[in-house]
């Protein structure tokens, strides 16, 4: 969650506790270099008027010993997507001339969305949504080989945290960006809890991208997450989120197309629940063990649909051990589509198919891929790597 400064008071009350617990002595120490490290950057940062950072695509040159994917022109092709998700696969980079371009059409396809966007999907038409993936790049491209590559007649919608923990997130999201510049209409993205600039300096993606690119692009990636949206409503029927549901009941559609999410995530109301929330098999509504959101039981779910002519929430952000849990009497689908979490959780992934008119669950699930030995976590901020 990033609260230092609670951390600390409760981590200098342990140390009272139990003076001599090498454990806690560290956890202390460490803490109390994360607060001083913000209350740097906080204090430069006030310094400076924040404007949105621009970078021109078209003054980069691309050098002659460049060898992977180029843009012919100005348009994302199909091949170039291709050929960049090949190199990916060798551990190329992607020129940042192409991964700027890229930053700046999907800003532009963005922007202007609404905060919860309805999806129309036809009959005897489907669309398939994805849960986390979390940097875990290969089994991205596993779930393209089993499922085929997204465009207008297998649309896809990835429901949150794209990136963090996994180290290829920048190879993940430059491939679900360019898919979205490429077929606006066959790639939907929703924010995560961890498409936020906390959470990417505390858990990888800010290092990953300074070490394969540079602190510009980071801070330009910072501003495009609060471009995403929060939630989707298929068809009027299914409500799709990456976190879950609210502290109090009476939430309506409405109230979440009028969220200003163009902002970082708060630490309590309505986004901060969207993002964060969890289900339990209760009734009512528990404090989270996240520290942020709500536990919220089928109760809670069930007058949320009613309220909203809803038959079905579908949220992501937790491990399920087969990739999905249907929980809340079936009211409530949780999809995780990361394997093998973190290369240590032993889960499998899944996603899940809606075919109109009908719309029932259709579920795949999988294992995780090889990848190149590159532990997880390897670009994050080792100020924060015990939180991990």
């Amino acid at each position: 969650m990033g609260k230092f400064n609670e951390a600390l008071k409760d981590f200098r009350q342990v140390c009272k506790i139990v003076p001599k617990d090498p454990d806690a002595t560290k956890k202390l120490k460490e803490c109390e270099r994360a607060v001083q490290k913000i209350r740097f950057e906080e204090a430069i940062a006030s310094e400076h008027v924040k404007s949105c950072t621009v970078v021109d695509f078209r003054t980069i040159d691309v050098e002659e010993a460049y060898s992977g994917a180029r843009i012919e022109g100005d348009k994302i092709t199909l091949e170039f997507v291709k050929t960049m998700m090949e190199d990916f696969k060798n551990q190329k980079k992607l020129h940042k001339r192409y991964a700027f371009q890229i930053l700046h059409e999907v800003k532009e396809l963005l922007a202007p969305l609404p905060t919860l966007v309805n999806v129309n999907v036809p009959n005897d038409t489907h669309i398939t949504i994805c849960g986390d993936i979390h940097g875990q790049y290969f089994d991205l491209m596993n779930i393209f080989d089993l499922n085929g590559l997204p465009s207008d007649e297998n649309p896809y919608l990835f429901n949150g945290d794209f990136v963090d923990r996994g180290s290829f997130s920048a190879e993940v999201i430059f491939t679900l960006f360019a898919f979205k510049c490429l077929y606006n209409s066959g790639m939907h993205l929703s924010r995560g809890n961890h498409e936020s600039k906390s959470m990417n300096k505390m858990y990888g993606f800010h290092g990953e991208v300074k070490s394969k690119y540079n602190e510009s692009m980071a801070e330009i990636f910072s501003e495009l997450f609060c471009c995403l949206p929060l939630a989707h409503v298929l068809n009027k029927r299914i409500f799709v989120v990456h976190g879950g549901l609210f502290s109090r009941d009476g939430v309506k559609l409405s109230d979440i197309r009028s969220i200003d999410r163009f902002r970082e995530p708060p630490d309590e109301g309505l986004m901060c629940e969207l993002l964060w929330s969890d289900p339990h098999p209760g009734l009512g509504r528990i404090p989270s063990k996240r520290g942020a959101g709500v536990a919220f039981g089928s109760d809670v779910t069930q007058k949320f649909l009613e309220e909203n002519n809803l038959e079905l929430v579908v949220r992501s952000h937790e491990v399920k051990e087969e990739g999905y849990e249907e929980e809340h009497g079936g009211k409530l689908i949780t999809v995780f589509s990361a394997p093998n979490y973190c290369d240590q959780m032993n889960n499998k992934g899944a996603f899940i198919k809606f075919v109109a008119p009908k719309l029932k669950p259709q579920f795949t699930k999988f294992v995780s891929v090889p990848h190149p030995n590159v532990r997880p976590m390897a670009y994050a901020n080792n100020i924060f790597s015990w939180l991990s």
